[in-house]
């Protein structure tokens, strides 16, 4: 998304359609009526002022995702306006360059050979951290077959890279309590990082029962959407890590918050970044200024050509770290011409055989 002043300056946000494209179009378009003629460094006010006209805001992710694209627009034009990047206006850097997990790296992987032979190929370009789904089709529940497979897949993912690579066991929220538990003793041996989203997020008690029956540690986020939901789940002790998404959360101005919530109880961040480059540079900014940072979420190394071009010089990876974008705003130059031969009408293709979520042919060959 493009917002423009009106002394011509230019800032940049990013929207997270998941198979809603023309619903957060539209939801661009309602939060854009509220944001014309104002005041783009008023960015408390402003989302206010949609908090006030929205009355599904807090449970609306059509609603919130729009905000967060014109918050993250907002912050970079005030970026460029001042001449500094955005972690120069939050309080200064901690770091000056990002830990990253690859993410996306085992797409057409469904045996352990092939998961061994991808995870040795992204350890080699010096990520110390994969995420990876290991569940295959099963949905909801998972048997006794089912969990021999995950295993065998963690287990030669551990032994390609020689140990030295901390996993991150993605369940995109797909199980229920019973069946996400027994996934946690079968794989907890293994000694992952964290497991991601073990059970279905909503429901919140099973969550409980599966915290009080588990002991690996939890890492989840990326479906809430209010400062009052990473509350909740922080309070409640129910992550060790949480996965806010800037593009989710109300942007950057949201994003600090729920940092500095996480940090009063002991919880790191690990934010959510599995869609484009201004989501990635504004994560990357945030990411630069809090102190309760574990690593970072990177699709970077397996998007597709388009999306590397859309960014002039990008945020490239060097041996699993990025450097934090010091130019003006987000740090990054958009590539206008790219942007617009990729604009795009209609809905996201639905593939009836595989969700949206999982990692390409990964589902339908497993």
């Amino acid at each position: 998304m493009r917002l423009t002043t009106s002394d011509g300056l230019v800032g940049y946000g990013e929207a997270v359609p998941t198979l809603r494209v023309r619903p957060v179009v539209e939801s661009l378009k309602e939060v854009g009526r509220l944001y014309k003629g104002k005041d783009p460094s008023e960015l408390e006010l402003n989302q206010h002022e949609w908090h006030k006209h929205d009355f599904y805001l807090p449970v609306s992710f059509e609603s919130t995702t729009a905000l967060s694209a014109f918050d993250i627009a907002c912050w970079d034009i005030i970026g460029k306006h001042h001449g500094v990047p955005i972690h120069k206006l939050m309080g200064g850097s901690f770091r000056k360059s990002v830990r990253l997990y690859s993410n996306g790296w085992y797409s057409e992987c469904v045996t352990p050979e092939q998961f061994a032979a991808r995870a040795k190929k992204f350890a080699a370009l010096g990520y110390t951290a994969l995420k990876f789904d290991p569940f295959g089709r099963y949905y909801d529940w998972i048997d006794a077959t089912g969990l021999d497979e995950a295993y065998d897949r963690v287990k030669a993912v551990k032994d390609a890279t020689k140990g030295k690579v901390d996993l991150l066991i993605e369940h995109h929220g797909r199980f229920n309590p019973n069946s996400a538990i027994m996934a946690a003793r079968k794989l907890g041996p293994l000694e992952p990082l964290f497991v991601e989203e073990p059970i279905h997020p909503d429901n919140i008690e099973g969550m409980r029962k599966y915290r009080a029956s588990t002991e690996v540690r939890v890492a989840l986020g990326e479906r809430i959407l209010t400062k009052e939901h990473a509350a909740y789940v922080c309070s409640n002790h129910l992550a060790d890590f949480l996965q806010a998404d800037i593009t989710n959360i109300g942007g950057i101005t949201q994003a600090k918050k729920v940092s500095a919530i996480a940090e009063a109880y002991g919880v790191e961040m690990a934010f959510h970044n599995a869609f484009g480059p201004i989501q990635n540079a504004a994560t990357l900014q945030v990411d630069a200024t809090i102190p309760n940072f574990l690593i970072q979420e990177s699709f970077y190394d397996v998007f597709p050509e388009w999306k590397r071009k859309l960014i002039k010089g990008g945020t490239p990876v060097s041996k699993g770290r990025s450097e934090v974008p010091n130019r003006p705003g987000l740090g990054v130059e958009v590539d206008d011409r790219v942007l617009e031969e990729h604009t795009f009408e209609g809905q996201e293709t639905f593939d009836p055989d595989e969700p949206v979520w999982v990692v390409k042919d990964t589902w339908k060959k497993s």
